[in-house]
């Protein structure tokens, strides 16, 4: 074809020329173009017509060098590399849908729109297919679906926003910048179309989103130096900082918001400054995110810090470091939170710095030991390698036992002393890669340092939001705001379903489906069904082995935020290895080391913050061999001291057995602004009937079983010298012996219990007052109600 368009020699101000050739096996189009010299045929062209690359707006793509890919009939795919930008490679799926007939059920409702969803599939498929030929480093991360609907689209926006979030999974791992659907849409008041470009984007986080633009007459630009670093950092499984920021004030996963970016003055002090996205001059960024919201319409003022790791890998030296600490200092003076992205691969290493950037690490260790020993709240996300330095700030900023931060992880977070790498060149103990020494699935989820887990970044930005629905506090207000609640504070908490062995909570708390309170429930149905139903919850130290017999919870009372503790009352399997010398499961009600320690550290991050409110049931702390040596007896005083020194009011109530140590621990006595009651029918000793039976009233109990008249009576047969068969007296006096035995410990149990009533507990001082199962959460809201009001009577009370 070339040949014979340079023979026919068409006139010179013809540039383009589209030739299409028919056999009896159908067309097939070309399309050459002429420049400076003959004919070239544009292959990207080849077996598409030219009307049809007209309505796809290939010409938009004349910025990149393109090669065309296999795909199915009427999908067409190219690898794309910008002309201006080799860095800039991506992938772009173009179809035209000309059917847009929905497929609805019998209700009505929109189950499908099969051509759309036919081209979207073919595209990502085509896309997958390319993606799986290279190594995950290599991935394209930028990509494109350009879609032309010829009919017009006249779907509510619901259905349009339903129709969004049952496709975006499918593009999950497909490297998916966003998908552009050019259609026309209806003008609701005068039903004129309108042309418009139906964006879908963010399909690597949780929740795509959705967005309305008039159609672009420009071709695409090729990647400038802010997308590229996206990009990159995409590719690397790494958020790029001011992403980060973006998401945050986007408002979709809490109010709109703003960030004011800060930075270090000639002078050393941190200010606000107005520079482009992406200027910054070292390897963290810093500023004050704030976002508004119905309790704080004024907004939620946060200090920021966000490592970067388009930077040498977020290395960490002097001008680091001094922006970090001018960061705390600024967190300290304004009395607001600080989040933390962190993203560092530990102090710099270079032939010009030393020694001199360790010094500068540890200021900041220094800064974060006081600050959060004074009660600074900071909260760190971690979704990515973080390293050497960075992970002992985490820990001094969340992990320890007065620390009042969260520590929330990303599947692609980890925490490293050490790298992989440098374990292998040292040899040194290794794992398979860098998550396996630090990260959230083997490590720190199961050990309790970091607190929750999200799918991703996203998620990770919604779970922090969340968190200060329930712990910000506005400057000059002691407690955080109460949320709008339509959960009458009156509602019966014996309605609530339970499940299991019990149809409702009710049945819990009922002597003729619980007699004494001995059937394990379910502590988290108990928890739900006290918590305001219409807000959510957030469960702390989820993943934490060994420590799940406590349960954390944030959860709202009558709108006001607190700080939910239960027990579970029912055995759970040990998960891994028991050792001999220690429980083969974890008793109900019974406080393990680590379960101990969890609830302290729930108890000190409420502190000087929210109410804490504790559902008990409880026998006590283990006294196992295995649970003394792992540090049983420091973390109950750790648990008795953190409710010493807990700022705020205590409501605790006994909603079934309470014993032991653990009574201590809890005592009213402890706390001046604390309330204690307990449900009808609970009981609460210094011991379980059963235990106090067999050790504290052996004596009483042989001497009962003596006393017995069927033991008397084998005991004289036995003695009559006359009796012929006293062998086999003396084998059913041992049965009734130990059948005996059984009835008397189960006797002195019943009559222990039925003296160490909560009645008596009452009647002595113990608690304050004894609460029916059905005013129970009435109860709680009003004792919330009256410890805020006594703490703001005297505020230094605690």
């Amino acid at each position: 074809i070339a040949t014979l368009l340079a023979a026919a020699a068409p006139p010179a101000g013809l540039s383009r020329v589209a030739v299409t050739v028919s056999g009896p096996a159908g067309s097939q189009h070309f399309t050459f173009r002429r420049e400076d010299g003959p004919f070239q045929e544009e292959e990207v062209y080849r077996g598409i017509h030219p009307m049809v690359a007209l309505r796809l707006e290939l010409w938009r793509l004349r910025n990149f060098r393109l090669d065309r890919l296999l795909t199915p009939e009427e999908v067409y795919l190219f690898h794309g590399v910008a002309r201006e930008n080799p860095r800039d490679e991506r992938l772009f799926a173009v179809a035209e849908v000309r059917d847009f007939t929905p497929v609805r059920d019998e209700s009505g409702r929109l189950v499908q729109l099969p051509q759309l969803e036919h081209m979207l599939v073919e595209a990502l498929t085509g896309m997958r297919r390319f993606q799986s030929r290279r190594a995950t480093s290599e991935r394209l991360a930028w990509n494109r679906v350009l879609l032309n609907v010829w009919p017009p689209v006249d779907l509510p926006p619901e259905e349009i926003d339903l129709l969004v979030r049952r496709l975006a999974p499918l593009a999950e791992g497909v490297g998916l910048e966003k998908v552009a659907v050019r259609c026309r849409i209806p003008d609701r008041e005068t039903g004129e179309l309108r042309d418009l470009v139906m964006e879908i984007s963010s399909f690597e986080e949780a929740g795509a989103v959705l967005r309305f633009r008039k159609p672009s007459e420009a071709p695409l630009k090729p990647l400038r130096e802010y997308a590229q670093k996206v990009v990159d950092l995409r590719r690397r499984g790494l958020p790029y900082p001011y992403e980060v920021i973006k998401r945050l004030t986007a408002g979709t996963t809490a109010g709109a918001g703003d960030f004011v970016e800060h930075d270090l003055d000639a002078a050393g002090a941190l200010v606000p400054v107005e520079r482009p996205y992406g200027r910054n001059t070292a390897n963290v960024v810093v500023g004050v995110v704030r976002n508004s919201t119905a309790r704080y319409p004024e907004g939620m003022t946060r200090v920021i810090l966000l490592g970067d790791p388009s930077r040498d890998l977020g290395a960490l030296a002097e001008p680091e470091c001094r922006r970090i600490l001018a960061a705390l200092d600024l967190a300290s003076a304004m009395g607001a939170p600080v989040e933390w992205f962190a993203l560092s691969g530990g102090a710099r290493i270079a032939l010009d710095s030393g020694t001199e950037s360790m010094d500068w690490i540890a200021r900041v260790l220094r800064r974060l030991v006081e600050l959060t020993q004074e009660g600074t709240e900071i909260n760190l996300v971690v979704a990515g390698i973080n390293a050497g330095a960075q992970p002992y700030w985490n820990a001094e900023a969340t992990m320890l036992m007065h620390s009042h931060g969260i520590l929330i992880m990303t599947p692609e977070g980890a925490m490293v002393l050490t790298g992989k790498r440098v374990l292998d060149a040292t040899g040194g103990v290794s794992a398979e890669d860098n998550f396996g020494i630090g990260g959230y699935e083997r490590i720190m989820g199961p050990n309790g340092e970091a607190q929750y887990l999200a799918r991703d970044l996203a998620e990770a930005c919604s779970l922090l939001l969340r968190h200060y629905e329930f712990t910000y506090t506005a400057p000059g207000e002691r407690f955080p705001r109460p949320a709008l609640t339509r959960d009458p504070r009156d509602r019966d908490v014996r309605d609530a379903p339970h499940g299991g062995a019990f149809r409702t909570v009710g049945e819990v708390f009922s002597d003729a489906t619980n007699p004494r309170r001995k059937k394990p429930f379910e502590i988290r149905r108990v928890l739900a069904a006290v918590a305001d139903r219409d807000l959510p919850t957030l469960e702390r130290w989820y993943g934490m082995r060994d420590a799940e017999i406590a349960v954390v919870l944030d959860a709202h009372l009558g709108g006001h935020p607190v700080c939910l503790l239960g027990f579970e009352s029912q055995p759970l399997p040990r998960l891994g290895w028991a050792p001999v010398h220690g429980p083969d499961q974890w008793t109900g009600g019974t406080l393990f080391p680590l379960a101990a320690k969890k609830v302290a550290r729930a108890i000190n991050a409420a502190s000087g913050n929210r109410p804490l409110v504790v559902l008990a049931n409880l026998s006590g702390f283990d006294g196992s061999p295995e649970s003394m040596r792992l540090w049983q007896l420091e973390y109950g005083a750790e648990l008795g001291r953190a409710v010493v020194n807990f700022r705020g009011p205590i409501v605790f109530c006994v909603i079934s057995r309470y014993h032991g140590g653990a009574f201590v621990v809890f005592s009213r006595t402890l706390h001046d602004n604390m309330e204690v009651a307990a449900l009808e029918g609970a009981h609460a000793s210094v011991i379980g009937g059963a235990p106090a039976a067999a050790v504290a009233f052996g004596r009483e109990v042989d001497e009962r079983v003596g006393r017995d008249p069927r033991i008397v009576e084998l005991e004289a047969a036995i003695a009559d010298p006359e009796q012929p068969d006293k062998a086999r007296l003396r084998a059913e006096l041992e049965e009734a012996r130990e059948s005996v035995r059984a009835e008397t410990l189960n006797a002195v149990a019943a009559e222990f219990d039925g003296v160490h009533t909560v009645q008596r507990a009452l009647a002595v001082g113990s608690i304050h007052r004894i609460v029916a199962p059905g005013e129970l959460r009435a109860y709680l809201i009003e004792a919330v109600e009256r410890g805020m009001a006594r703490e703001a009577r005297q505020p230094s009370s605690s």
